[in-house]
């Protein structure tokens, strides 16, 4: 009741400070009674708006305080994100230390494990591994959980020396006994260093723990090796995989497809496509996207225009991933009648691409001099976000 009522003050002492637009933001639960509560989604989800138009490291924190976010909830996570994100893009590692310092120590309900945890991969998200570091070992027990939440944060902060150095020491210095997770971190950090011949080794000693790789685990070194294209060792670990009854499941083709695409090499991922309906395997969304998004880079729309379109004859729907990214292509291309009749689908499914797409198929249109159809777009995206159509004001009058 206090947060959120510190919040609503807040939210509405920044309505004349700054331009929050607030009201907006922020409508009570019963419009009749202005001081009523929020709840614990409208509290957070104008926490994440009011962070996102903030520019001063001291308003960020203040806007978190009041909130007081908890990562127990999906959103306050968003928020927690968020305002780290943008203190460390404004570099005030001061206020980000200070911050969580002052959570940890000030806030009754997150002096715990998974507080602890969080805390760690906050600082890696802003770079600040001594501090990682530091609140780690001033944890009064520490657990294999902030070790891994460490590990994770080393990744996070690109520090793969330091991801090396704390699994060979830490587990010894503190008597933890690493768990599937850490080594899927440990994973995770030598491939996206560029060394994935090393996790090798982590799979040997994985052997003689009786921890058993799963498919993250594969997944990740499979992603790896084509990363660094060594398609030699794609093959050894496939191997392994059946070896160890660990047969590739459509998530394993997922990686590869995907992996396959960003080296431009579409029509190699195809031929897996192919290869794993043979099999009797169902694609889903997530397969077509990638295929989709690697031939439009390729700049092979008609292949991404039939791929998009088997999708619905095999009873796959497109997700908004597809309709977005074939849209923007067909933008870039010029095909503004294709596109047009893409967005249209999209739009009935409630799926809007960003402004940036949406705006070049418009001026796409009205160069093509399709004004009608420029206006009825627009009228479309005016009437769904209110809220923003000042944005069209410009384009608007460019189509009278």
């Amino acid at each position: 009741m206090a947060a959120s009522t510190g919040l609503r003050r807040l939210l509405l002492r920044s309505s004349t400070l700054r331009r929050f637009s607030s009201a907006a933001i922020l409508n009570p639960a019963d419009p009749a009674d202005p001081a009523a509560p929020l709840t614990g989604k409208q509290k957070s989800r104008a926490a994440i708006s009011l962070i996102k138009s903030e520019k001063e490291p001291e308003r960020i924190v203040e806007i978190c305080n009041a909130a007081a976010l908890t990562p127990e909830c999906h959103l306050d996570r968003i928020a927690f994100s968020l305002a780290i994100s943008k203190l460390a893009a404004a570099k005030s590692f001061v206020a980000v230390r200070s911050f969580l310092d002052d959570l940890l120590s000030s806030r009754p309900d997150l002096q715990n494990e998974r507080f602890r945890a969080h805390a760690i991969v906050l600082f890696g998200q802003a770079g600040m591994i001594d501090d990682a570091v530091r609140v780690f070992k001033s944890c009064g027990e520490t657990t294999v959980k902030t070790l891994n939440a460490l590990l994770f944060a080393c990744v996070l902060a690109k520090k793969h020396d330091e991801v090396g150095r704390i699994f060979r020491e830490f587990p010894k210095t503190y008597g933890i006994a690493p768990n599937l997770e850490t080594y899927n971190t440990v994973i995770k950090s030598f491939c996206e260093s560029g060394t994935s011949r090393s996790v090798y080794s982590i799979l040997d000693e994985m052997g003689r723990k009786g921890i058993k790789p799963n498919m993250t685990s594969y997944s990740t070194l499979l992603a790896g090796f084509y990363q660094e294209e060594k398609f030699e060792d794609v093959g050894k670990v496939l191997e392994i995989m059946k070896k160890n009854d660990c047969p590739p499941g459509l998530s394993t083709y997922n990686v590869r497809i995907q992996s396959l695409c960003k080296l431009k090499r579409p029509a190699e991922a195809k031929a897996l496509l192919e290869g794993m309906v043979q099999r009797g395997m169902k694609p889903n969304a997530a397969t077509y996207h990638h295929l989709i998004h690697g031939f439009c880079k390729d700049g092979d729309l008609e292949e991404a225009k039939r791929l998009f379109a088997e999708m619905s004859r095999k009873g796959c729907v497109p997700d908004s991933s597809c309709y977005f990214t074939l849209i923007y292509y067909l933008c870039q291309a010029g095909d503004f009648e294709t596109a047009l009749s893409v967005c249209k689908e999209s739009m009935e499914k409630n799926w809007v691409p960003c402004f940036s797409t949406m705006k070049a198929l418009v001026d796409g249109l009205a160069k093509n001099s399709k004004l009608d159809e420029a206006r009825e777009i627009v009228e479309k995206l005016k009437e769904r976000f209110s809220k923003n159509s000042e944005m069209w004001k410009e384009v608007e009058e460019s189509l009278a």
